[in-house]
């Protein structure tokens, strides 16, 4: 199993970013994915759920209207969109196979400015 994430930088607030997460070595399009987050001092939050057909997606309540997560099953990738970007969005992001928060690959970092 292999999940690369890529797509993070430095923002300021308002800004936007595209993450992305390339996955490997597992059957990518019957699996639930997210996107989870953890910020320095802080645990992990999982922010984003997509179901393995791309019919049901959560959202955690602080992204709701700024992040939209995508999954596109004949790339085997994952993403997230975000917009709105606000200083407490600053974390490492992470994909997650299924609905925990459980780090695999290195993760990417974003870093929004004030």
């Amino acid at each position: 199993v292999q999940l690369v994430e890529s797509g993070g930088g430095l923002v300021q607030a308002g800004g936007s970013l595209r993450l992305s997460c390339a996955a490997s070595g597992f059957p990518f399009h019957i699996v639930d994915m997210s996107w989870a987050r953890q910020a320095p001092g802080n645990g992990p939050e999982r922010v984003a759920t997509i179901n393995s057909a791309g019919a049901e997606i959560y959202y955690v309540d602080s992204v709701k209207g700024r992040f939209a997560i995508a999954k596109d099953n004949a790339k085997n990738t994952l993403y997230l969109q975000m917009d709105s970007l606000k200083p407490e969005d600053t974390a490492l992001y992470y994909c997650v196979i299924g609905w925990g928060t459980g780090r695999v690959g290195q993760g990417t970092q974003v870093t929004v400015s004030s």
